[in-house]
């Protein structure tokens, strides 16, 4: 079973019965859930929770001095937050109505069942942490803050959308539920990762393990490990990564790739948290919290039959989209500042200033790698450059043929077209006009660069440097 608990307040156990106290504390301790509060008298139960936060509590109904009939109604009324699951001997229909109607999050009847027991306790701990997490985003997005922006310095941003991802990644980092993390190659999906990583209650490393080429036998290998003897070659016990990330985080990344088995491996891994190393018939548990990330389409894996419904369905309790670079083209400024900085300390050269057609021609620039892909073409650009402006001519993979057709829309202001055209010209204008605004546009982002602004017009330079002559002839005469 999967065990959310021991980074929350801890279960409160109230019943007068030894027996069963100790039957319900050997029961939750044997799936992991340590942090239990005891109280053997009922009458101290409305103090103790004044002074102590407290995740669930499981009520013994027929106790002496108070019962718990008499003590629901205030618990549910002043500690709404706290799910109460309500045991009692007595298998009453209306007794369970009452209770269930009161608010209690379950109602369970002696002699206890070891599973039931769990399930509910493991129901009521998940219903509840979301309800807290949803609180949680809700405040977060109310009020726009972050409360830890320093575990996001590594992420270089100014898109609205990725500070909506923080904020989620600060609702969510402490759950030990997974985390799916989707987007493109070269989106930071690793960064993110980290990220929730530094947030969460887990202290121990943080783990990578990328699943793009391992067949099953790796797979396993990697993650689980193996006893001695247990293949050729195998002559030592071997410890997995899964055991290197106890306590911490084990990040799988392009989980897309992994084969059936491996899933099926996952999945149990997961929801279990019991795994076999191979060549063992002992069972290991792990408390590892478990992100992973891919760039395909998991959707559509699945129709085709080459991705687990079950699995999708278990890792996205929390799911990360990360928008590519074409999405957040207000970032490339700052991440191109960012790489200069980089790549001139790793080169040991002085960091060079980018050229006004370098920033313009990157902006439009459609980056298939996204920021990976800048950040190859930045440190190839630093390290053919010698002195003076960082010029496109450093650039040598951008060409013409790399950027995309310009579009009228950018250059105008932000609304429909033809109400754009006629708030700037006061009227439907010509095409000779719309074009010699473009040239005009293109010319002053690009510094008065011939090359430059042909390239941002998608013109040829001679095709751009005619239509400026007759421009300037038109005027003239």
């Amino acid at each position: 079973m999967h065990t959310i608990i021991n980074s929350l307040p801890p279960i409160l156990l109230v019943d007068d019965d030894p027996v069963i106290l100790e039957i319900s504390i050997s029961a939750l301790e044997g799936e992991g859930i340590t942090n239990i509060a005891v109280l053997n008298d009922s009458r101290k139960i409305m103090q103790f929770l004044e002074t102590n936060p407290v995740s669930l509590i499981i009520l013994d109904l027929m106790m002496p001095h108070v019962t718990g009939i008499d003590l629901l109604p205030p618990l549910i009324r002043e500690y709404p937050h706290i799910p109460v699951i309500v045991m009692t001997s007595s298998d009453d229909i209306e007794t369970a109505v009452y209770c269930i109607k009161t608010g209690a999050a379950d109602y369970l009847t002696k002699p206890m069942e070891i599973e039931r027991l769990l399930s509910s306790v493991q129901k009521a701990l998940l219903v509840n942490e979301l309800s807290r997490e949803n609180i949680s985003l809700r405040e977060y997005l109310l009020n726009d803050c972050l409360e830890h922006p320093e575990a996001f310095e590594e992420i270089i941003t100014s898109s609205k959308k990725m500070r909506a991802i923080f904020q989620y990644i600060e609702v969510v980092a402490k759950s030990d539920q997974p985390v799916l993390i989707t987007g493109e190659t070269g989106v930071g999906k690793e960064l993110i990762a980290r990220s929730i990583a530094r947030l969460s209650a887990k202290k121990g490393a943080f783990v990578t393990v990328n699943a793009a080429g391992l067949d099953d036998n790796m797979f396993s290998d990697t993650l689980f490990g193996h006893k001695k003897g247990a293949f050729t070659g195998a002559d030592q016990n071997r410890e997995g990564l899964v055991c290197a990330a106890a306590g911490g985080t084990l990040f799988l990344d392009e989980i897309g790739d992994l084969n059936e088995t491996s899933q099926i491996k996952l999945l149990r891994l997961i929801q279990e948290q019991e795994f076999y190393p191979t060549g063992s018939d002992v069972l290991r548990k792990t408390d590892a919290r478990i992100i992973v990330a891919t760039n395909h389409d998991l959707a559509k894996l699945i129709t085709a039959g080459k991705f687990r419904k079950d699995l999708y369905y278990r890792l996205c309790s929390h799911r990360i989209h990360i928008p590519p670079l074409s999405e957040r083209r207000e970032d490339i400024a700052f991440l191109l500042d960012h790489f200069l900085e980089k790549a001139s300390k790793s080169l040991k050269k002085p960091k060079p200033t980018p050229s006004r057609e370098v920033v313009a021609l990157l902006s439009t620039y459609n980056f298939d790698g996204n920021i990976r892909e800048l950040n190859a073409m930045v440190f190839d650009a630093v390290a053919r450059y010698s002195s003076g402006l960082l010029t496109l001519d450093y650039f040598t993979g951008l060409t013409k043929a790399d950027l995309p057709a310009p579009d009228i829309a950018q250059f105008l202001p932000k609304k429909d077209l033809d109400e754009a055209l006629y708030a700037h010209f006061g009227r439907f204008p010509t095409i000779k006009e719309v074009e010699d605004y473009l040239i005009s546009t293109a010319m002053g982002l690009t510094n008065g660069n011939q090359r430059s602004a042909a390239v941002l017009l998608g013109i040829a330079r001679q095709t751009l440097s005619k239509r400026l002559n007759n421009t300037a002839a038109d005027v003239e005469s």
